[in-house]
Parts: structure tokens; sequence; C-alpha cells
């Protein structure tokens, strides 16, 4: 007897139950299940979730929860020998090797006694690997239903574990520059800048230079106790002065990117629209980048930040940045939402006009290296029902109003992580949430920083 996942779930009877009759079930254990199993059980055991932690383990890796296997047991006993109905009395576990992730698992359970007066079993239970080697032994003992129950199967509720510091260290990990990026923060007189800065050091791969008031900076990493000995810092009298000392340094490529630290965007958008050295044939605009627990890919939203009132030349720039921020991402052909209130072309809507006209651009090449749809409203564009796995890799608001309370949305209501740059200067520049964490503000230097790796073989 095995487990094939029919509509519905059956059990066997005591009476129709035999000695030595078996049932069997086959699983394959994935890192998903062990973050999952870790959330529910709260058993955040390092053997179990941190890699570097398990490697130098006696086990020499990760491995999987002992109880996740055993939970197999109880899996094969609640739903298919004897099944719905089962009262479990007793359980015994050997546990005779590890469990890696990718192994595939075979738990038998097998009836060893009946005892007729409480209706009761005892079923030796096994559970081998791929190899035929012996993971766990053990024996239950259950009082088998007698009265017959088929039921449809229940759908299992849909787990998704959200890891913040898992998608951190994915999207560190796809951040692979010949040499570290150069980046001026600009003024980080505040501790979550500071702090962002050593964390962006640590990583190996970005080289912050602090740019502001030296004393004041150092005054703060010494009350912090953050070590920036080896940081270079460029003395600025005030933040004005530290914007435009950053813009010349990017403008020699003496930095390759930029980084807001404790000041207001706008005095470094002014100072790049003053450095004419750092202009390209496009317009500035801003990209949020979010990691949202139940969506299944970075989802990028534009533009919330500089765009107020956008017009239709303006959607052109905006939509191209975002599509060639995609693309240094790694997303080949990004699909496009033209998000509006209606997902008709409407003369009482603006923002249907733009989409219409977009869509038309796109087609005669005025935009290029994305697919356009719009006019859409926000569940069309992000809905697996209406799109499957083809969902928007990309959401272009109407205004920026729209836009910043979308991204809010995103931030507090739907629990996503954010990083956002400027882009459409000959540098990036990484420009998170005012009311940001170092966490964001690393994810934004590190956003930045694929963009600069890319600009090194593709002038903008």
């Amino acid at each position: 007897m095995t487990s094939e996942s029919p509509d519905v779930i059956e059990n066997v009877l005591y009476d129709d139950i035999e000695i030595g009759q078996s049932a069997r079930l086959v699983r394959t254990l994935t890192l998903e299940d062990i973050r999952a199993f870790a959330a529910v059980s709260g058993d955040v055991n390092p053997a179990h979730l941190d890699a570097s932690f398990a490697n130098e383990s006696m086990f020499h890796g990760v491995i999987g929860h002992g109880m996740w296997t055993g939970s197999l047991v109880s899996t094969v006993l609640g739903t298919i020998l004897p099944g719905p109905g089962t009262i479990y009395l007793e359980q015994s576990f050997r546990f005779k090797r590890p469990v890696r992730i990718g192994e595939t698992l075979t738990v038998t359970v097998t009836v060893a006694e009946k005892h007729d007066e409480k209706h009761s079993l005892v079923l030796d239970c096994t559970i081998d690997n791929q190899d035929g080697n012996q993971v766990v032994v053990g024996q239950a003992k259950v009082m088998a239903p007698t009265e017959k129950i088929i039921r449809p199967r229940m759908g299992i509720p849909k787990l998704n574990v959200f890891d913040p510091e898992t998608r951190v260290q994915s999207f560190l990990g796809s951040l692979q520059p010949t040499q570290p990026i150069r980046i001026g923060l600009i003024h980080p007189t505040d501790q979550i800048s500071l702090t962002a800065a050593v964390e962006m050091a640590t990583t190996g791969k970005l080289t912050p230079v602090l740019i502001g008031p030296e004393k004041k900076i150092r005054e703060l990493a010494l009350r912090l106790a953050l070590d920036i000995h080896a940081l270079e810092v460029i003395d600025a009298e005030h933040s004005h002065q530290a914007a435009k000392r950053a813009c010349d340094k990017a403008a020699r490529g003496d930095v390759e990117a930029l980084a807001r630290g404790n000041l207001d965007k706008n005095e470094i958008v002014g100072a790049i629209r003053e450095t004419q050295a750092l202009h390209t044939k496009t317009s500035l605009s801003h990209i949020f980048r979010f990691d949202v627990p139940l969506y299944h890919k970075p989802l990028l939203l534009t533009d919330a930040v500089l765009h107020h009132r956008p017009s239709l030349t303006d959607k052109v720039f905006i939509v191209q940045n975002a599509i060639c921020a995609a693309q240094y991402l790694g997303v080949e052909t990004p699909k496009v939402a033209l998000l509006a209130a209606v997902a008709t072309i409407d003369s009482d809507y603006q923002s249907t006009l733009d989409a219409a006209a977009l869509c038309k651009m796109a087609d005669r090449k005025q935009i290029t290296g994305g697919h356009l749809d719009g006019p859409v409203v926000l569940d069309q564009a992000v809905s697996e029902a209406s799109n499957g796995s083809d969902c928007s890799d990309i959401l272009v608001a109407p205004d920026n109003e729209s836009a910043n309370m979308l991204a809010r949305q995103l931030e507090y209501f739907a629990g996503a992580s954010s990083c956002g740059v400027i882009v459409g200067a000959r540098v990036p520049v990484a420009l998170a949430m005012r009311t940001a964490s170092v966490q964001s503000h690393l994810l934004s230097a590190i956003f930045a920083g694929k963009i600069a790796d890319r600009f090194r073989t593709d002038k903008p």
C-alpha cells in the first residue's frame, strides 16, 4: 500500500488489517522543508539553518530535523494505514544517520501486533534513504478505527517561509565584481547610515567612502563602537557640500556609485543635475526593489520618489530605466505592467491613455528590452491565475502618489523588504526609504553595486 495522493482519503478498519500489512510514503527533503519545520516548531538549531556552523559540525553540512523525518511516520499512520480515525498512543524512534537536503526517504510502517480488546496495533516503522541505508527505526502503537471514513483529501495550507536574511545573502551572492565597487556614502551622520557603511565593507564587494563632516562621523563611530579606521573619510562641512563633493568624485571616476546617508534626496538630485559630467541621454528616475513574502520573484516599482506628475515623455524614461535595471538584475526580458485604475482605455483616466501610447511605442521599438502590458489593474498584473508564472517583473505606477502608497503598503502590510536606487545618471545612487533599516540600506547599496558593475563594461 502506497500513498498516491488521491482525491479522497480512506481508512482501513481494524478488522480488515492483517499482521504483516504495510504502507509506504516517499518524500524528498528540501531546504524549504527545513525552513518550514523550523518556522512552525521554533527549532532554530544552527545545525539545520546555518551552513557555516553546520559545515564545522560533526555532520559537515546542514541536516534535516530529526522530528521532521519522524513526522513522516505520523503522515502514513494518519492518512494511509490505518488512516483517518487513528489515535496515536505511543511512538519510539532510533535515529541512525542524518538526512541531508536532496535525499529521498522511503517511510514504511508494518503491522506487527493486533490487540482486539482495545482495537490497538503495534507497527514497526522504518525510514530508508535512496541508497537503501536505514535512517530511522522505531515502533508505533495506535488505536485503529472501527468505523469507515472516506473524506475528500484536504488541501495543504499554502506556507510561504519568508527569510529576509537568506534573501539578503542571496542578493549579495549575485553581486560578483572583479574588484570591489567603490561607493560614495553621502553625509553618514546617523546611526543607520554609518552602521550600513560598516556592513557594506564587511561584504568584501563594496568599499564605502564616507563623505561628510569627518569629526562628527568619527565621534559617532566611537559612540556606536563602530570600527571605521579602514574606511576612507572625505571631509565636508555640511550635507550640501558632501553631496557636491560626492558627485565630483563620481564624475572623476573615484567612486562608481553613490548612496544616501543623513540628508534629503533633493540635495543629492540637485548635485547630480549640477554636475554635467554625470548626465546621460535619459532622465533620472527612482526604482524600488521588493522581496514580497507571497510573490514568487523580486518585484520592481517605479517611480515613487522623483516624478510627481510624470508626463508621457517622463514615463518613457521611467519605463526604459526600469527595464534596464531589471536586465542588470538578471531578468532578460522583464514583463512591465503599466498600472491604472481600470484595464480599458478611458479618456477620463490619463493613465490609461499613457499606457496605450507606451505600448504602441514599444511595438515601434521606441522602448526596448521589455514586454509592456497596459493599462492593467494591480491584481491582473500580479495574479498567477491571470498570468500563470508569467507575472509582472516591473510595476509602473501612474504617478508618484500612487507609487508611494503602494510601496508603503508592500512594506507595512505585506511584510516586504525593500531597497531602492536612482538611475539615469552615469552612476547609480542607492536610495532607500527615509525610514529604512540598516538592512534596507545595505540592499540598496547591493542594488547600486550590481548596476555599477554592469557600467564597467556597458557605459551609460
